[in-house]
């Protein structure tokens, strides 16, 4: 297996001759060179790049494989106070490299499908796709570390949810059928 470690990853490489070779590829994205998924996080720190492993494999059925682990810290909006919140993405997955949508079709369903050409596969983006999938929905600090868990414990008391309203014993559609009843 050969391995090469850069400190930038290269954006573009044969992912076909990579997975013949059983080769492992190291390196940095800087965060700044990723357009989609700056647009989707608050901010990060100056200088900040996305660490990439990418391990290029072939399995028992010939198929080429990416297995890779991402790691970039970044800044995200928290949905409750809308104050910045630092967080590391963690990212893990596997890819099958196709060609086509028939190959894609074609992959077991472990395997996402990575669609590249004969000769070229654009790393920055693959990468770029998987940090934009770990990013969370709903960035929420931690409770108690959120600077609105004042507000919240206004409305929640003691830390626990705010108890529903026992619902009254009169039917809410009791009025409904009253006009139902009565003729006019």
């Amino acid at each position: 297996m050969s391995k090469a470690s850069n400190a930038e990853l290269p954006r573009s490489v044969d992912p076909y001759r990579l997975a013949e070779q059983n080769t492992v590829l190291e390196g940095e994205i800087p965060l700044i060179g990723l357009s989609r998924f700056r647009e989707a996080i608050l901010g990060y720190g100056e200088g900040a790049v996305c660490r990439v492993r990418l391990s290029f494999t072939m399995d028992s059925q010939r198929r080429r494989i990416v297995s890779g682990e991402l790691r970039a810290p970044v800044d995200l909006e928290c949905q409750r106070c809308m104050n910045a919140m630092h967080r590391t993405l963690d990212s893990e997955f596997t890819l099958g490299l196709v060609t086509s949508d028939e190959q894609a079709q074609q992959l077991p369903k472990e395997l996402e499908p990575f669609l590249t050409d004969e000769f070229s596969a654009d790393l920055w983006s693959m990468c770029e796709d998987e940090l934009l999938l770990v990013l969370p929905p709903f960035p929420l600090h931690d409770r108690n570390d959120c600077p609105a868990r004042e507000d919240l414990e206004a409305y929640e008391p003691d830390g626990e949810s705010a108890a529903p309203e026992k619902p009254s014993g009169e039917n809410p559609f009791s009025v409904l059928a009253d006009l139902k009843t009565k003729k006019h």
